[in-house]
């Protein structure tokens, strides 16, 4: 059976999205990208934009599954507290469609992609272009990181059916 998941890197400026099928033994690229806001613009409208261009491209690569990353800060409140507007448009989006959303903190998904929770962005970011046979890193940044948010996804798929948890 082939499950395509699409993982999110939410962000207000910029959301990474990676959109991987997972096959048995393997993982196959479908697509990655950024969405993009305006910096001048304000955040209920940055909110919208991620929205319908979250549910643009359910719409259009038709996930089985969506995983996203929980957030992360260490000393910008400010900034957590738009991010997890962000990342609840997205689940909102996916939510509408009936699709399952898992999520995901950092270290999961390093541990997943690079077998050590506090691996360096460019260690993730290898493994992600071996895991799925890329000729070059995924870029920008927020893509290779939602790429990795799949693949991280696939992987937990895999634990659960091998436990039945």
């Amino acid at each position: 059976m082939i499950l395509r998941i699409l993982g999110i890197d939410p962000g207000t400026a910029i959301t990474g999205y990676g959109i991987i099928e997972k096959i048995p033994g393997s993982y196959t690229l479908v697509d990655y990208g950024c969405i993009r806001t305006p910096a001048n613009q304000r955040l209920p409208d940055r909110l919208v934009n991620i929205y319908q261009a979250m549910l643009s491209l359910l719409d259009e690569f038709q996930p089985d599954e969506v995983a996203v990353e929980e957030l992360f800060f260490n000393s910008n409140a400010k900034t957590a507290f738009t991010v997890g507007q962000a990342r609840g448009v997205i689940i909102l989006a996916a939510a509408q469609r009936n699709i399952s959303v898992g999520e995901y903190t950092p270290l999961q998904v390093k541990q997943a992609i690079a077998g050590y929770g506090r691996a360096e962005k460019k260690q993730v970011q290898i493994m992600v272009k071996t895991i799925l046979n890329m000729k070059t890193t995924p870029k920008p940044d927020d893509a290779a990181d939602a790429l990795a948010v799949a693949i991280c996804h696939a992987n937990w798929q895999n634990t659960r059916q091998i436990t039945g948890k």
